[in-house]
């Protein structure tokens, strides 16, 4: 396992929002990033995380963080273990007072909800080498977590949550 860092969030040709994650370690533009597609709202989750704001309304992520502290638990790391047939799969694990707790999770949400406990992130290394990209294709001069889009994305997030019909999610 390598661990890395999220290095920011990003949204590529197709309009797909993707967490980019980097090797620790790794000076700019040397190496490989790793890219999962996530969705819309875990995007914007994870943004919010990185920026440290604090949402109008708790997030899911928020919610999943208060439950892990309600139970004194902890989260230890969280591990991108692998990837079949283009799907990213993750663990979380859970300090408990019994002992550590495995959880199958998406990757989206386990960085999510790592940043906002401050946990290591983890990469396998053959998922890195397999889907690793060149960091310089990703990586320029400018630091990538510092993107104009950020504040954008947080303010139509925030004004979704304002505005947002549970009648939208009926199937």
């Amino acid at each position: 396992m390598v661990e890395v860092r999220v290095l920011g969030v990003a949204i590529d040709s197709e309009i797909h929002h993707i967490i980019l994650l980097k090797p620790i370690g790794e000076p700019q533009a040397v190496g490989t990033v790793l890219a999962i597609v996530v969705g819309e709202q875990e995007a914007t989750s994870t943004l919010i995380a990185l920026s440290g704001e604090a949402p109008p309304r708790p997030l899911s992520h928020d919610l999943m963080k208060t439950l892990i502290d309600t139970v004194d638990a902890h989260l230890e790391r969280v591990d991108v273990t692998r990837i079949d047939e283009g799907i990213f799969y993750a663990e979380i694990t859970l300090g408990t007072a019994a002992g550590p707790f495995v959880l199958d999770a998406r990757p989206s949400d386990s960085v999510a909800l790592a940043l906002r406990a401050g946990a290591p992130i983890f990469v396998a290394d053959d998922v890195l080498q397999a889907e690793g990209i060149p960091a310089a294709l990703v990586e320029s001069g400018g630091n990538v977590e510092e993107t104009p889009d950020r504040e954008q994305s947080l303010d139509e997030f925030k004004d979704f949550l304002e505005h947002v019909d549970p009648e939208d999610f009926q199937s």
